[in-house]
């Protein structure tokens, strides 16, 4: 993979055709190192955020040595690349034959589930193993996230009661876990949740040995300021010890986002301007999926050779490449008043969930990667680039 000084440099050099994906590894080893540092219990990095092999690596290097895993492909990945690396299988439906491939060929001891049903399939395709160490998914509220997560997994009431009590015989540990979803602005969320979960705890009167807080740290974007990430640490760590029904059990986090945003940047091209509406060669269907479909408004910057002076920022709105009218990013995103046909751009933060949800869709999909040696655009663990229409966001938005 080609390397570069900047993302700027990266431009000036060759002058891409296509969508390019910028890998900062650094980063992700930095904020895998905050985690680790601060966090007071395992580290589970989130698999699903991005997969690429460089920011697997990154984090390893930064000594994180347990991985949130969905799926075969991922198990065999970070096997691969990391072989004595702690895989927690943590999607709560997996498939029979992705059950025992996991415990047999890969040595998984740690399932998550949210039902009966699939407790079953746990032990039948484990052939009644006693060193499981299963993981119950609770449902919990997140009504403070960007993205919600509360629909489609997760026991509840009398059921979640039942799945601990017989989940508890039939494994060496028993966890829970829960996720308050993605993006989450508030820090006592957590301590809601984790008050929730005690609470069934104590209905089912099991002895739990794992209590999983899962992911939704946030990250910074242009209209999203959360509080720092030390404040949900210390939220977590206070409920935690004042959980009533636990005594030894081991607290786990399972961040992805919080880890690779900062590790990835994206950049298009402008290939169209019709007043304040920019047509660029990726987009919805592209790395710019969250843009698109979650309102998030990435960090942007322009790349030119020469800065000369500096130019009014106006808002845009942006669309991708693709035939489909939803392939639209509604912003704004505020760039320079002069931008036109043939100028890059870099988008920040989209090192999580940004390549990992690109499709094909209408032809387009083809990339470029390259690691890049500058900081990224916006950084809560160092430095950072922090472009000029980064700080007019903020200020707009009357948040510094």
């Amino acid at each position: 993979m080609d390397r570069h000084q900047s993302a700027l440099a990266l431009v000036l050099a060759t002058q891409p055709e296509l969508p390019v994906h910028c890998l900062r590894p650094d980063a992700a080893r930095k904020a895998a190192a905050f985690f680790m540092r601060n966090f007071p219990g395992e580290v589970l990095y989130a698999v699903k955020a991005n997969p690429h092999p460089v920011i697997i690596d990154a984090v390893y290097a930064a000594g994180l040595r347990a991985f949130d895993v969905a799926s075969m492909p991922e198990i065999e990945l970070v096997a691969s690349r990391c072989p004595d690396a702690k895989l927690a299988f943590m999607h709560p439906v997996k498939s029979r034959s992705a059950i025992r491939k996991a415990y047999f060929e890969y040595g998984v001891r740690i399932f998550a589930l949210d039902s009966l049903d699939e407790l079953e399939k746990i032990i039948k395709e484990t052939n009644g193993a006693r060193d499981l160490h299963l993981v119950a998914r609770i449902a919990v509220s997140s009504d403070h996230a960007q993205h919600k997560l509360s629909g489609k997994f997760g026991a509840v009431g009398h059921e979640a009661v039942l799945l601990l009590r017989q989940a508890r015989s039939a494994c060496e540990e028993l966890g829970v876990s829960f996720h308050v979803g993605s993006q989450c602005m508030r820090p006592d969320a957590y301590r809601a949740a984790m008050q929730t979960v005690s609470d069934l705890i104590r209905q089912a009167q099991v002895t739990v040995d794992i209590v999983d807080v899962g992911g939704g740290f946030p990250v910074a974007y242009p209209h999203l300021s959360p509080p720092p990430l030390k404040d949900f640490i210390a939220e977590i760590s206070a409920a935690f010890e004042s959980m009533p029904v636990l005594e030894n059990a081991d607290l786990w986090c399972e961040p992805g986002r919080a880890i690779c945003a900062e590790a990835g940047g994206h950049i298009v091209r402008v290939e169209l301007r019709k007043g304040d509406a920019l047509y660029l060669n990726d987009g919805a269907y592209g790395a710019l999926f969250d843009a698109a479909h979650d309102g998030l408004v990435f960090p942007a910057r322009v790349l030119r050779a020469k800065k000369g002076p500096r130019r009014r920022l106006k808002p845009y709105r942006l669309y991708g490449p693709t035939c489909d009218s939803i392939d639209t990013l509604e912003g704004p995103f505020m760039l320079p008043s002069d931008i036109h046909e043939g100028d890059y751009i870099e988008f920040g933060q989209t090192g999580a969930y940004g390549a990992a949800l690109a499709t094909r869709f209408n032809g387009f999909g083809d990339y470029i990667e390259a690691i890049v040696e500058d900081a990224p655009l916006v950084s809560v663990y160092g430095e950072s680039e922090a472009p000029e229409n980064v700080v007019a966001l903020h200020a707009a938005a009357g948040r510094g």
